[in-house]
């Protein structure tokens, strides 16, 4: 099947369901955290598939390509934030493996990606 938008991406679609999923994750978190770590993990997590499919739109396989490791930045940020989420009590350990066993599929998917690019280019 040939990729006509970032949507038939899989690795988007997985980032897009990482981000939904921070969402009802953070609802739980204390109201106080509103501004503080409720801002920070959605963002980062927005951050991943907002920038897969920003670089998708771009006009070179080189810019892809920087997008795509700046979603790996974001996904790490946001590991990040759940980690630190778990340490405080904000999180469970089923949400907690759940979130990290998906951003690690992610992981690995951007890296094919990049990899898969990267080769192309030579």
């Amino acid at each position: 099947m040939a990729v006509k938008s970032y949507r038939d991406l899989i690795v988007w679609q997985k980032a897009m369901d990482l981000s939904v999923e921070i969402y009802r994750v953070s609802e739980a978190f204390p109201n106080e955290e509103r501004f503080g770590l409720i801002s920070q993990v959605r963002r980062s997590s927005v951050s991943i598939v907002a920038n897969i499919a920003e670089g998708f739109g771009r006009d070179s396989k080189r810019d892809f390509v920087r997008y795509l490791r700046i979603s790996q930045g974001s996904l790490k940020e946001t590991e990040t934030h759940l980690l630190l989420s778990q340490r405080l009590g904000m999180v469970d350990g089923k949400q907690m493996e759940a979130g990290l066993s998906l951003s690690d599929e992610i992981g690995k998917m951007l890296r094919s990606l990049i990899a898969r690019i990267e080769q192309e280019l030579k």
